[in-house]
């Protein structure tokens, strides 16, 4: 099985995303439809679509592509980890049209001002009802939020947790030492995956060069078994076309052998997911 573990859906005629504006690539709608040619082209077999903003009515609609959508077997949503009443929540999700296919949470991190936030007692609530319901949360943080999400994954083992584009990490020398030493950390926690993701939108120049020191850390720390491609499409396509992303993934992987690379590009999402279970 070929997963691709992250990648986006939004159709601005239903909501607007603030984040897309300015942009002109972003600043369009993306369907399960105009993606299906390029994993058709690399016989991706299933995707997991990720949340996109902080608005519970979106979860309910990505579970419903699930539902009818012969890719998406997966959706990583978003609900109020604060809210008290949040197990409740994901309950009448997972009852809902295509509830089967909620995996996991996701909070955009990045857009709190407390690079604690990841600390609060009411934030540590949710995501022990989010595992209790079995379902994974997506890590979005930014650089200087790291510290806390390794916090959270070292003081939260019952929770299964998955880092999204490796932290965001910057190029930096002196940031990139960090970075790596926050991957070290986490690499002795046993309740946390790392995606591979995100990171083209994040280089300039040739992208082979500039994310080998970042991948060639993450394949020592955490190893290919906690390891999993996502393309970040349509995000992506700030600095690299569907089948660019994934060509640079697997360059970056071809050292790897067989059984390691099937797991980077496939079982080890399937695995933390739950896909073909």
């Amino acid at each position: 099985m070929r997963v691709d573990a992250h990648h986006h859906v939004w159709d601005l005629a239903v909501r607007d995303l603030p984040w897309t504006r300015g942009s002109p690539v972003l600043r369009r709608t993306y369907t399960a439809d105009a993606l299906r040619p390029a994993l058709l082209r690399n016989a991706i077999d299933a995707t997991v679509v990720v949340q996109t903003c902080a608005v519970a009515e979106e979860t309910a609609e990505l579970l419903a592509l699930a539902a009818g959508d012969p890719h998406t077997r997966a959706v990583v949503g978003w609900a109020d980890l604060t809210d008290p009443a949040v197990a409740d929540r994901l309950g009448a999700l997972r009852d809902g049209p295509g509830g089967r296919a909620l995996v996991g949470l996701r909070h955009p991190v990045t857009d709190e001002a407390d690079p604690d936030w990841l600390a609060r007692s009411e934030v540590r609530r949710g995501l022990r009802a989010a595992a209790d319901a079995g379902l994974v949360h997506d890590l979005l943080v930014r650089p200087d939020q790291l510290p806390a999400a390794v916090r959270a994954v070292r003081e939260l083992p019952e929770v299964r947790f998955v880092l999204d584009h490796a932290g965001n990490p910057v190029t930096d020398p002196d940031a990139f030492a960090v970075w790596a030493g926050h991957m070290a950390a986490l690499a002795v926690c046993p309740n946390v995956a790392v995606k591979l993701s995100g990171l083209v939108t994040r280089t300039t120049g040739d992208p082979v060069r500039a994310l080998r020191p970042f991948t060639d850390v993450l394949l020592s720390a955490q190893g290919p078994r906690r390891l999993m491609y996502g393309s970040d499409w349509p995000v992506c396509l700030l600095a690299a076309g569907y089948d660019e992303v994934l060509a640079l993934a697997e360059t970056l992987t071809a050292g790897l052998g067989t059984e390691e690379r099937e797991a980077v590009f496939g079982t080890t999402a399937a695995r933390w997911y739950g896909i073909g279970a």
